[in-house]
């Protein structure tokens, strides 16, 4: 006896219909809910990077006095980047910036080590920029390649900066931070880099470490351009 192929009953296929439905339904409420999930973190980024934005100060009084270029304390290696700023002490009690920068540039003959730095803060509170902001000092070990570097001047062997120093190592370190959009970690020490004694009274005394960069900020804070 030969059977009839089955026809599927109108109820199967309702049950067809609906899950088509339902499962139609649950793949556009996800395709919302992505969309609004998106949109959120681009807004949560965008509002980030607005509120981690430095504001920009005034650029204080700096005197150029460019190094000649030479591979002992000039290489005229590109700084591509700039993550931070690097304070350090001269280690040479009484000197001033322009002795220091003539020190530097005079590695070129006489040949004796390879070191620079990108500025000099004299102990008058002059300020000597030796090198070049898109160019590599030689001042930071291993953080050459993203860091500008400051070497200030000190009247004794407490490593202790004057009153002139240290106000405008404070102005001159706002204007970087407002310039290549830097926060207070990325202002280091040169001891935080390979534990040298440099500069030594903030090695000694952490808290006039934590001072300084309590400083910047409010520096920044009071004398942002608008």
């Amino acid at each position: 006896m030969r059977y009839k192929k089955r026809k599927k009953s109108s109820c199967y296929l309702s049950d067809y219909k609906q899950l088509g439905i339902i499962t139609g339904v649950g793949i556009g409420i996800l395709i919302v809910i992505c969309i609004m999930f998106g949109s959120i973190l681009r807004k949560d980024k965008q509002t980030m990077a607005d509120r981690l934005k430095t504001p920009l100060v005034e650029k204080p009084n700096i005197t150029e006095m460019f190094l000649e270029p030479n591979e002992y304390s000039r290489p005229q290696l590109p700084l591509e980047k700039v993550n931070g700023v690097v304070v350090h002490y001269t280690a040479n009690p009484g000197t001033d910036a322009k002795s220091n920068r003539n020190y530097f540039n005079n590695l070129k003959d006489t040949k004796a080590t390879k070191v620079s730095s990108h500025f000099v803060i004299g102990l008058d509170g002059k300020i000597i920029q030796c090198v070049p902001l898109d160019e590599v000092a030689y001042a930071s070990n291993n953080r050459n390649s993203d860091t500008i570097s400051i070497e200030c001047c000190h009247p004794d062997k407490s490593g202790k900066f004057t009153d002139e120093t240290y106000q405008s190592l404070v102005a001159l370190t706002a204007w970087l931070c407002g310039t290549y959009n830097l926060k207070s970690d990325d202002l280091l020490r040169h001891y935080d880099i390979t534990g040298k004694q440099c500069p030594l009274d903030y090695v000694k005394y952490p808290e006039k470490w934590e001072n300084f960069k309590e400083d910047v900020l409010t520096y920044i804070e009071e004398n942002k351009m608008n």
